[in-house]
Protein backbone atom coordinates (compact mmCIF):
# COMPACT_ATOMS: atom_id res chain seq x y z
CA UNK A 1 0.00 0.00 0.00
CA UNK A 2 2.82 2.44 0.79
CA UNK A 3 4.20 1.95 -2.74
CA UNK A 4 0.82 2.91 -4.22
CA UNK A 5 0.71 5.94 -1.94
CA UNK A 6 4.14 7.03 -3.13
CA UNK A 7 3.09 6.60 -6.76
CA UNK A 8 -0.26 8.32 -6.18
CA UNK A 9 1.02 11.37 -4.27
CA UNK A 10 2.14 13.49 -7.25
CA UNK A 11 -1.04 12.66 -9.18
CA UNK A 12 -3.23 13.56 -6.21
CA UNK A 13 -1.32 16.79 -5.65
CA UNK A 14 -1.56 17.77 -9.31
CA UNK A 15 -5.28 16.95 -9.47
CA UNK A 16 -5.93 18.85 -6.25
CA UNK A 17 -3.95 21.90 -7.33
CA UNK A 18 -5.84 21.95 -10.64
CA UNK A 19 -9.17 21.60 -8.82
CA UNK A 20 -8.29 24.47 -6.46
CA UNK A 21 -7.25 26.72 -9.37
CA UNK A 22 -10.57 26.04 -11.09
CA UNK A 23 -12.73 26.18 -7.97
CA UNK A 24 -13.92 22.61 -8.52
CA UNK A 25 -12.63 20.65 -5.54
CA UNK A 26 -15.97 18.98 -4.76
CA UNK A 27 -16.61 18.15 -8.42
CA UNK A 28 -13.15 16.66 -8.95
CA UNK A 29 -13.42 14.62 -5.77
CA UNK A 30 -16.75 13.17 -6.91
CA UNK A 31 -15.46 12.39 -10.41
CA UNK A 32 -12.28 10.76 -9.13
CA UNK A 33 -14.29 8.70 -6.64
CA UNK A 34 -16.58 7.55 -9.47
CA UNK A 35 -13.60 6.63 -11.65
CA UNK A 36 -12.16 4.66 -8.73
CA UNK A 37 -15.42 2.78 -8.27
CA UNK A 38 -15.37 1.86 -11.96
CA UNK A 39 -11.70 0.80 -11.79
CA UNK A 40 -12.36 -1.33 -8.69
CA UNK A 41 -15.26 -3.18 -10.32
CA UNK A 42 -14.24 -6.83 -10.73
CA UNK A 43 -15.11 -6.96 -14.44
CA UNK A 44 -13.29 -3.72 -15.20
CA UNK A 45 -10.26 -4.76 -13.14
CA UNK A 46 -10.05 -8.00 -15.13
CA UNK A 47 -10.33 -6.09 -18.40
CA UNK A 48 -7.67 -3.55 -17.38
CA UNK A 49 -5.22 -6.33 -16.54
CA UNK A 50 -5.90 -8.14 -19.84
CA UNK A 51 -3.67 -8.13 -22.90
CA UNK A 52 -5.70 -5.45 -24.69
CA UNK A 53 -3.87 -2.44 -26.06
CA UNK A 54 -3.51 0.60 -23.85
CA UNK A 55 -5.62 2.74 -26.19
CA UNK A 56 -8.43 0.17 -26.11
CA UNK A 57 -8.33 -0.03 -22.30
CA UNK A 58 -8.47 3.75 -21.92
CA UNK A 59 -11.25 4.08 -24.50
CA UNK A 60 -13.40 1.42 -22.80
CA UNK A 61 -12.73 2.83 -19.33
CA UNK A 62 -13.69 6.36 -20.34
CA UNK A 63 -16.75 5.13 -22.24
CA UNK A 64 -17.92 3.20 -19.18
CA UNK A 65 -17.52 6.31 -17.05
CA UNK A 66 -19.45 8.26 -19.67
CA UNK A 67 -20.72 11.69 -18.79
CA UNK A 68 -19.73 11.28 -15.14
CA UNK A 69 -16.22 12.51 -16.00
CA UNK A 70 -15.57 15.84 -17.66
CA UNK A 71 -12.87 16.30 -20.30
CA UNK A 72 -10.19 17.32 -17.79
CA UNK A 73 -10.70 14.26 -15.59
CA UNK A 74 -10.79 12.04 -18.67
CA UNK A 75 -7.39 13.48 -19.64
CA UNK A 76 -6.15 12.85 -16.09
CA UNK A 77 -7.31 9.22 -16.24
CA UNK A 78 -5.76 8.86 -19.70
CA UNK A 79 -2.44 10.19 -18.38
CA UNK A 80 -2.49 7.78 -15.44
CA UNK A 81 -3.27 4.88 -17.80
CA UNK A 82 -0.47 5.84 -20.19
CA UNK A 83 1.95 5.78 -17.27
CA UNK A 84 0.57 2.44 -16.03
CA UNK A 85 -0.80 4.01 -12.86
CA UNK A 86 -4.54 3.21 -12.94
CA UNK A 87 -4.00 0.75 -10.07
CA UNK A 88 -3.09 3.75 -7.92
CA UNK A 89 -6.41 5.52 -8.56
CA UNK A 90 -7.82 4.48 -5.16
CA UNK A 91 -4.77 5.92 -3.42
CA UNK A 92 -5.09 9.11 -5.50
CA UNK A 93 -8.66 9.57 -4.26
CA UNK A 94 -7.64 8.92 -0.64
CA UNK A 95 -4.78 11.44 -0.86
CA UNK A 96 -7.04 13.92 -2.65
CA UNK A 97 -9.49 13.61 0.27
CA UNK A 98 -6.65 14.27 2.74
CA UNK A 99 -5.53 17.32 0.79
CA UNK A 100 -9.12 18.55 0.70
CA UNK A 101 -9.55 18.10 4.45
CA UNK A 102 -6.30 19.95 5.06
CA UNK A 103 -7.37 22.72 2.68
CA UNK A 104 -10.76 22.99 4.41
CA UNK A 105 -9.02 22.93 7.82
CA UNK A 106 -10.98 19.82 8.83
CA UNK A 107 -9.91 16.74 10.70
CA UNK A 108 -11.70 13.44 11.16
CA UNK A 109 -11.59 12.25 14.75
CA UNK A 110 -12.40 8.67 15.76
CA UNK A 111 -13.92 8.52 19.23
CA UNK A 112 -14.53 5.23 21.02
CA UNK A 113 -16.52 5.16 24.24
CA UNK A 114 -17.97 2.46 26.49
CA UNK A 115 -21.50 3.83 26.02
CA UNK A 116 -23.18 5.83 23.27
CA UNK A 117 -22.45 9.55 23.59
CA UNK A 118 -25.40 11.91 23.68
CA UNK A 119 -25.71 14.71 21.12
CA UNK A 120 -24.77 17.26 23.81
CA UNK A 121 -21.67 15.25 24.79
CA UNK A 122 -20.64 14.98 21.14
CA UNK A 123 -21.10 18.73 20.64
CA UNK A 124 -19.04 19.55 23.76
CA UNK A 125 -16.31 17.11 22.73
CA UNK A 126 -16.23 18.52 19.19
CA UNK A 127 -15.95 22.07 20.52
CA UNK A 128 -13.08 21.11 22.84
CA UNK A 129 -11.24 19.21 20.10
CA UNK A 130 -11.70 22.11 17.66
CA UNK A 131 -9.90 24.35 20.14
CA UNK A 132 -7.12 21.80 20.66
CA UNK A 133 -6.51 21.10 16.95
CA UNK A 134 -7.45 24.58 15.60
CA UNK A 135 -9.57 22.91 12.93
CA UNK A 136 -13.15 21.93 12.25
CA UNK A 137 -13.74 18.47 13.72
CA UNK A 138 -15.82 15.67 12.25
CA UNK A 139 -16.52 13.05 14.91
CA UNK A 140 -16.80 9.35 14.05
CA UNK A 141 -18.20 7.82 17.23
CA UNK A 142 -18.18 4.11 18.03
CA UNK A 143 -19.04 2.10 21.13
CA UNK A 144 -16.81 -0.59 22.65
CA UNK A 145 -17.80 -1.90 26.09
CA UNK A 146 -14.31 -3.42 26.54
CA UNK A 147 -12.82 0.00 27.34
CA UNK A 148 -14.92 0.01 30.55
CA UNK A 149 -15.16 3.81 30.86
CA UNK A 150 -13.69 6.97 29.38
CA UNK A 151 -12.82 7.88 25.80
CA UNK A 152 -10.27 6.75 23.23
CA UNK A 153 -9.67 9.55 20.72
CA UNK A 154 -7.64 9.22 17.52
CA UNK A 155 -7.07 12.20 15.23
CA UNK A 156 -4.46 11.57 12.57
CA UNK A 157 -1.27 10.63 14.44
CA UNK A 158 -2.56 11.93 17.77
CA UNK A 159 -4.03 9.42 20.21
CA UNK A 160 -5.61 10.36 23.52
CA UNK A 161 -6.34 7.29 25.63
CA UNK A 162 -8.48 8.32 28.57
CA UNK A 163 -10.04 4.89 29.03
CA UNK A 164 -10.05 2.80 32.17
CA UNK A 165 -8.84 -0.14 30.04
CA UNK A 166 -5.86 1.92 28.86
CA UNK A 167 -5.01 3.00 32.41
CA UNK A 168 -5.22 -0.59 33.65
CA UNK A 169 -2.96 -1.74 30.81
CA UNK A 170 -0.39 0.97 31.61
CA UNK A 171 -0.53 0.08 35.32
CA UNK A 172 -0.01 -3.63 34.56
CA UNK A 173 2.93 -2.78 32.31
CA UNK A 174 4.48 -0.54 35.01
CA UNK A 175 4.08 -3.26 37.65
CA UNK A 176 5.73 -5.84 35.40
CA UNK A 177 8.73 -3.62 34.69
Amino acid sequence: MSELTTVARPYAKAAFDFAVENGAIEKWHEMLAFATAVANDATMATFLSSAETLDKKVEVFINVCGEQLDEKVQNFVRLMAENGRLKALSAVVALFAELRADYDKEIAVDVTSAVKLTKKQQDNLAKTLEQRFSRKVKLNCTVDAAIVSGLYIKAGDTVIDGTVRGKLDRLAHALQS
